[in-house]
């Protein structure tokens, strides 16, 4: 925890000189997704709010509005904990990004399409799966999933998907073994690309729903794993 500590002291310099509720809850809900503060962590008020150099008061609210994101969960007497998903959050998160994706890449108007987000998520993935770094691969991967929501030109989409996004993360922490779980879909985000490249919707919206559909069963299988033996 003193490392993990010591780094978010480091972003204070984002909070500017007006430091707020939403301004902490970006730093967290950012460290949370990197894996700072694992599912399960118990968050300290004063530590944190030490590090970040925040009041109380800001400190609480950022953490009500993480709550309220699920990212986090209030314990009576106990504290505020980074949230531990059930297998069954884990499906629910999977059937939003199933309904929203599909919808946004079906109601994309013609081609061509501005895809410079999602080539770049492609090579960060190919990038880190070069260095072997597996962790970095599901983050480019998932990089790759906000390019391709950010194509519906949405702000309150972008806003709901980054909160399904961070939640993912969470199930993604528990996972010990990331490279069998994230290695094969480097490969599909290509095919994927390569489909919006060529003006081809229907194929791309196929090869996706095909993705989202093997990725919860592979999630599920090791997330229900895992939970049960850490139960």
């Amino acid at each position: 925890m003193a490392e993990q500590l010591k780094d978010l002291a480091d972003d204070r310099a984002l909070l500017g000189r007006t430091s707020t509720a939403e301004r902490v809850s970006d730093i967290l809900r950012s460290r949370i997704a990197e894996g700072y503060f694992p599912p399960g962590t118990r968050l300290s008020e004063d530590s944190i709010g030490g590090a970040l150099g925040v009041s109380r008061n800001t400190l609480r609210e950022a953490f009500r509005l993480l709550t309220h994101e699920r990212l986090l969960v209030h314990e009576l007497n106990r504290g505020v904990f980074v949230r531990v998903l059930a297998v069954e959050d884990v499906e629910d998160i999977y059937r939003t990004r199933r309904l929203v994706e599909c919808a946004v890449v079906r109601s994309l108007g013609e081609p061509p399409y501005g895809l410079d987000g999602l080539a770049a998520a492609v090579e960060e993935g190919r990038r880190a799966a070069g260095e072997g770094d597996w962790k970095g691969v599901g983050t480019a991967n998932i990089h790759f999933h906000r390019e391709l929501v950010a194509l519906a030109a949405s702000e309150r989409t972008d806003e709901l998907m980054r909160s399904v996004f961070a939640e993912l993360r969470l199930a993604f922490h528990v996972v010990d073994e990331p490279q069998p779980l994230h290695e094969p879909y480097i490969a599909r985000n290509v095919a994927i690309l390569e489909a919006l490249q060529a003006g081809d919707r229907a194929r791309a919206e196929s090869l996706l729903a095909g993705y989202l559909d093997d990725s919860l069963e592979r999630v599920v299988e090791v997330y229900r794993r895992r939970v049960g033996e850490d139960g």
